[in-house]
């Protein structure tokens, strides 16, 4: 008989929720992307229904219902941290104590009351693991590892912030651990909030914005903000923070160290802001690379793995793959705290059950973990609303496509089962001619309404990554970033100031970042066959095997998950077509878009 594990995140950002069947991923998903508030912290009981009814189970039928973290550990840091920071933190410390002696405090009682009202059955009741434990075992039991070094490095957790395991088949031992205050995703969010942009998702703005800058500030952040030690531990210098009262992350502090008072958000950027995340940038490449040596010499091991949200930074992983400190590198896809609703589920059922045998590309099925619709119910949806669609064969389909790419138009690609984590990877992706220098432009800002300096990813078969990217390993769900390939980019050092953003010297400008960068995704036809035979017929037309992807949405919102709501961002959008799985629509033949508000006037800051 089959075991099935349910893991659950929720109440701080990005809840999700993730089932494990027989030691395998088999279902997961955030909260965000069906109730549509971005990074939703709410209980994900949408998340969980969708994982029990794409399984045909209930949660009676569950063996484990495991969350994420220990929250009365949580509490005791609170308080600790609350007491250190003296008269100055009485002010936090009474606006959120009331909600810990409520609820917080007993979190797991909390979600059985939740659960038990979702109507599926009475299942287990839920048990909790260590919040860095949720996230190394997102990470070493979803992958193609069968020993690894693991390294999760985040905010904070209960009280660690940075942690070093050693995986080794279906064993996961703790080896070192730096705890809270100290904290290279508190550094990399401090900063992030001082240029103006939104602590816990703003944070890749900061990393999008650094090749604009210079990184003159360097050296004072390591004199006088973080310590960084020879063994690859660091500490901050907590007199330049204010996270401690609860407040802010910065204050007068970081204004006489870095030239004046922050940012406000939406003001206009400046070349302080472009030198100041080209500074935390090579900063925290340099800490991570320090950390990830460490964790080589203590394990012993030649692959690693990473999770926790500063894995999201995909310039440091590049910095780690071109090391050559590991035979090779495996990023969590979802390796936030998202990720740590999986996490929680595979480390109770190997626990329990012991682990299968590894797959040799990973666990995670190309991160293709989310909801699917097919072609019939895609169909009912547009007849009944009357849209106008043609229905193709596959051959004739990816033709019409490549055509429409291939004479500048933007595509909306819907297909399959929905991605797990923060990265369109080909089944909620918005696509476009890499060789189109006004594409960038168009793209952010007459489609995702977002900044333009900020870049947009390629995929590309992985069979032909060489001769685009000088990268080492693969890098399937777009958590690596590499340069372009000299073969394909003109001579001469690049131009970094804002202006400069149509300026990109390559043949492929639509997807080069001004330092010649690019985020890559390698694409095969084991993790997403019709993506890649896509890719490939664009190769036999053009003779380039790389496509711009973005993800389904427009600044502010999740990613869509259901053909309405992908209709509904092709029809507020200048997406010239929308493929909804066999279905072609194109605009001209649409009528116009019914709506009662300015929806753009809605659009939150993200």
């Amino acid at each position: 008989m089959s075991k099935a594990h349910l893991g659950v995140s929720a109440y701080y950002h990005d809840s999700a929720a993730a089932l494990i069947v027989d030691g395998v991923p088999v279902a997961a998903a955030q909260e965000e992307r069906f109730t549509r508030k971005r990074h939703d912290r709410a209980f994900p009981r949408n998340a969980i229904r969708y994982c029990l009814e794409a399984t045909g189970l209930q949660l009676s039928d569950l063996a484990s219902i495991t969350y994420y973290e220990q929250s009365e550990v949580k509490f005791r840091r609170m308080l600790s941290s609350f007491a250190s920071a003296g008269p100055g933190g009485f002010g936090a410390f009474t606006r959120v104590l009331p909600k810990w002696l409520q609820w917080k405090r007993s979190v797991l009682l909390t979600v059985d009351r939740e659960l038990d009202q979702l109507g599926l059955g009475r299942g287990p009741r839920a048990i909790a693991i260590p919040h860095h434990r949720s996230h190394a075992a997102s990470a070493f039991f979803a992958s193609p590892f069968k020993q690894a070094a693991v390294v999760c490095i985040d905010g904070v957790g209960e009280w660690q912030t940075t942690t070093v395991w050693r995986g080794d088949h279906d064993q996961l031992e703790l080896v070192d651990s730096i705890s809270y205050p100290h904290s290279l995703g508190l550094l990399y969010s401090a900063f992030t909030e001082f240029c103006g942009f939104k602590v816990d998702s703003g944070e890749y703005k900061l990393m999008g914005l650094a090749p604009y800058g210079e990184p003159r500030y360097a050296s004072l952040i390591v004199d006088q903000i973080v310590r960084l030690r020879d063994d690859g531990s660091f500490s901050l210098n907590l007199d330049c923070f204010e996270f401690l009262r609860g407040h802010r992350m910065t204050g007068r502090a970081f204004e006489r160290l870095f030239d004046g008072p922050a940012r406000s958000p939406e003001a206009s950027l400046t070349q302080r802001e472009c030198d100041l995340a080209a500074s935390i940038q090579v900063v925290t490449d340099q800490a991570v690379l320090g950390l990830v040596k460490a964790a080589k010499t203590m394990t012993g091991m030649s692959n690693l793995c990473l999770a926790g949200g500063v894995a999201l930074n995909c310039v440091s992983n590049g910095g780690i793959d071109r090391s050559g400190l590991f035979k090779r590198l495996w990023v969590q896809p979802a390796a936030g705290d998202a990720g740590c609703a999986l996490g929680a589920a595979l480390d109770t059922s190997i626990r329990l059950d012991g682990r299968p045998p590894v797959n040799s590309d990973d666990a995670m099925s190309g991160a293709y973990l989310g909801p699917q619709f097919s072609d019939e119910a895609i169909v009912a949806f547009l007849e009944s609303h009357g849209h106008r669609y043609v229905q193709l064969p596959e051959v004739q389909l990816l033709d019409t496509v490549v055509s429409a790419l291939d004479a500048g138009k933007v595509v909306g690609w819907f297909q399959g089962r929905m991605e797990f984590g923060p990265r369109a990877l080909g089944a909620r992706s918005i696509l476009g001619d890499p060789r189109n220098a006004n594409m960038q432009r168009t793209m952010n800002l007459k489609i995702k309404y977002r900044e333009s300096f900020r870049p947009f990813a390629p995929s590309v078969l992985k069979e032909d990554s060489h001769a685009y990217f000088s990268m080492e390993n693969e890098s399937p769900y777009m958590l690596v970033v590499a340069p372009v390939s000299a073969a394909i980019r003109e001579e001469g050092a690049p131009r970094r100031s804002l202006g400069c953003i149509n300026d990109i010297r390559s043949d492929l400008p639509a997807i080069t970042h001004v330092d010649f960068s690019a985020r890559v995704q390698t694409v095969t036809e084991s993790r997403n066959s019709r993506y890649a035979r896509l890719l490939k017929a664009f190769r036999a037309r053009t003779g380039c095997s790389v496509l711009v992807n973005t993800s389904f949405n427009v600044r502010g919102e999740p990613i869509v998950c259901t053909p309405e709501e992908a209709f509904r961002c092709f029809m507020r959008t200048e997406i010239d077509v929308l493929v909804l799985g066999s279905c072609v629509l194109f605009k001209s033949e649409q009528g116009a878009l019914s709506e009662t508000t300015d929806w753009r006037a809605e659009i939150p800051l993200d």
